[in-house]
């Protein structure tokens, strides 16, 4: 899916500017990839954006960005919500080139039903809901389906199980497991074991792909 997204190029930076920003309406934003190193500061509409990141392509929405006149292609590297409004607070975009490769989170989606399930009275443990895969811009798939109606009781499948495909290929470790079939009380013992105390609420930060940068907004989250 591509969408188009107007954006305006800010002078300043820092926390009051940001405050400012969004007071007037808008949300501080940084486009990487281009011809400066930095970054380049703008502020865009985040209802426009919100609705992009609703959308059924999400984060991996090919963005014409419409800035000084000029338009170019980029996604969105990552995001800061308010914890408590759900409220825009900060997007990264990079720039992309059309010809190069990306790695992008993509969902994974399971069809079928388990004989493991049905005939023997497991349960379907889904561990990996997202896995990174490396294709073209243009070729993003929407996500990846993982056929379980052969799964028996005990059975799984992998990263490495996934049939090939031709506009992409997995980039998560082959041997991640995606989902398997366990008996009910190992599954009970499983959820018993990881649950935790509830933490307080803080700035949701969601990341896409590899290159790790800090929001312009990080030291806010404190």
């Amino acid at each position: 899916m591509d969408a188009t997204l107007e954006a305006v190029k800010r002078d300043t930076r820092g926390k009051n500017a940001a405050r400012r920003l969004r007071a007037s309406g808008g949300v501080p934003a940084v486009v990487y990839g281009g011809a400066t190193p930095e970054g380049t500061p703008v502020s865009v509409d985040p209802k426009a954006l919100l609705r992009i990141l609703h959308s059924d392509s999400g984060a991996n929405t090919l963005i014409n960005l419409r800035l000084d006149g000029g338009e170019s292609r980029v996604m969105v590297r990552e995001f800061q919500l308010d914890p408590v409004t759900h409220a825009l607070l900060h997007a990264d975009f990079y720039a992309l080139a059309m010809d190069k490769l990306i790695e992008v989170t993509v969902p994974v989606v399971l069809t079928g039903e388990a004989p493991g399930v049905k005939i023997q009275g497991g349960m379907v443990d889904f561990l990996t809901r997202e896995i990174e895969v490396e294709c073209l811009p243009t070729d993003i798939p929407e996500q990846v389906t993982v056929d379980i109606s052969q799964l028996m009781l005990h059975q799984s499948v992998r990263v490495r199980d996934l049939p090939p495909a031709a506009a992409w290929k997995p980039a998560t470790e082959p041997e991640t497991m995606i989902v398997h079939i366990v008996t009910v009380k190992a599954e009970e013992s499983a959820a018993a074991a990881e649950a935790t105390p509830a933490a307080a609420p803080e700035p949701e930060v969601i990341k896409k792909g590899k290159p790790e940068r800090d929001a312009e907004e990080g030291k806010d989250k404190k």
